[in-house]
């Protein structure tokens, strides 16, 4: 990279009202996978190594702050008067600023990283001022069309309503996101104005007065056209939450994990899972999971945040899991909760067991070790330990440690009366 060039700041757009969302809350904090559109977008910008972040906020902007907190930079836009008139609220954390800056969309959340950088490096190596993220659709009814000079440099972006009937025929739309030279974008801003059907101040009128100056532009074609869906409605969300699941699955198959039903397994971002691990249909591994080789998970199995779960470990149908440690070799058969846990190697844990880890207040530990045993039907209220080969009648309530090597029964003598 070029020392003026090797500088990236990521501008988000988050201020329109995403009204076809139907909902009191903003559109750009509802989530896919337990995370909120708009965070997904501001971890893109730090995965392609943004110096700064900045979001433009409008409607409902406490809700997207309360979401991002200090981890970005805001910008303010009291008037949705267009994506041109959007960067320009955000001018002010620009100038005097050299290298690059990156347009991204807070309702735009799988773009892949690989891809950014792809299109920030283009624009650094080819010298060029704009560099646009484009796509080919076979039907582009809606998309702004690419309109590209007899060399292939791109002359414009015209924007659908704005479309003439030949220009409607281009099958190279322009996905919105762009990344610019910092100083050339903030002079071509001077001179954008709102010269279109609907009065706005369109970002994509900056190409056509780099092209008039004689600066370069250029385009990246993206592969995978999933990558710039955006989210306008429910059915929408739904559809890039399916397209990410299909994604993270086919990750893991290609690592050496089996899913033998990718469309009922819902596997969240951040989960690692180890080669020949088996995943059954209708299970749910979400948040920050570690899960290792040789492992057999589910049928109908939740594996929740916080758990790490050793080699040759099998957790069976009905079974979740939530903060808990799992050593190699133990087996969590069926119809079981272990929270805040840990449990050693070797370990059988009954059908029926629960650990009693919330008292009403505070989230308290349960301590399993090696080679033990549980019965079926145990509940063991923490805080609690059970130590190395310990085995547990079926059936009790474990309110007291248990040493080392002995039985614990805690339950009733059985009583039968019979009627005279």
């Amino acid at each position: 990279m070029e020392e003026n060039n090797s500088n990236v700041i990521t501008l988000i757009m988050a201020a329109g009202k995403g009204t076809r969302m139907k909902s009191n809350k903003s559109k750009l904090v509802h989530k896919i996978y337990d995370k909120e559109l708009v965070k997904r977008v501001v971890e893109l910008a730090e995965k392609i190594g943004s110096s700064e972040i900045i979001t433009v906020v409008g409607y409902l902007k406490e809700q997207v702050e309360a979401v991002l907190g200090d981890r970005v930079k805001y910008a303010y836009q009291e008037e949705l008067l267009g994506t041109g008139h959007a960067v320009i609220q955000a001018e002010k954390y620009l100038k005097g600023k050299k290298g690059k800056v990156v347009i991204l969309y807070g309702d735009v959340p799988i773009i892949r990283p690989e891809t950014l950088k792809n299109l920030i490096s283009k624009s650094i190596s080819q010298k060029e001022c704009a560099t646009v993220l484009t796509a080919i659709y076979n039907n582009p009814t809606g998309y702004g069309r690419i309109v590209r000079d007899e060399g292939g440099s791109i002359k414009a972006i015209v924007e659908e309503r704005d479309a003439d009937p030949l220009q409607k025929e281009i099958k190279e739309i322009n996905s919105g996101i762009y990344c610019f030279d910092i100083e050339e974008l903030l002079l071509a801003l001077k001179e954008i104005k709102p010269n279109n059907s609907q009065g706005e101040y369109y970002l994509t009128d900056v190409i056509k007065i780099m092209n008039e100056k004689g600066l370069k532009t250029g385009a990246v074609i993206v592969d995978d056209n999933t990558e710039i869906l955006g989210v306008n409605n429910r059915a929408q969300l739904e559809l890039l939450t399916k397209v990410l699941r299909m994604r993270i699955n086919s990750t893991h198959m290609n690592n050496g994990v089996t899913i033998e039903d990718a469309n009922t397994t819902y596997i969240h971002d951040e989960v690692i899972i180890g080669k020949d691990t088996i995943i059954h249909p209708n299970t749910t591994i979400k948040g920050d999971v570690v899960i290792g080789e040789n492992c057999e998970i589910g049928p109908n199995a939740y594996i929740r945040e916080g758990s790490r779960i050793a080699d040759n470990v099998k957790i069976g149908n009905f079974v979740e899991i939530k903060n808990t440690k799992i050593d190699s070799g133990t087996k969590v058969p069926h119809f079981i909760y272990l929270g805040d846990c840990e449990v050693g190697k070797n370990t059988n844990i009954g059908c029926g067991t629960i650990t009693c880890n919330y008292d009403g207040i505070n989230k308290n530990k349960t301590l399993i070790g090696d080679n033990a045993f549980v019965g079926s039907n145990v509940n063991l209220v923490a805080p609690v330990k059970i130590g190395n080969n310990v085995k547990i009648a079926a059936g009790s309530t474990i309110t007291e440690d248990v040493p080392d090597d002995a039985l614990a029964i805690a339950r009733q003598r059985q009583l039968n009366k019979v009627p005279k």
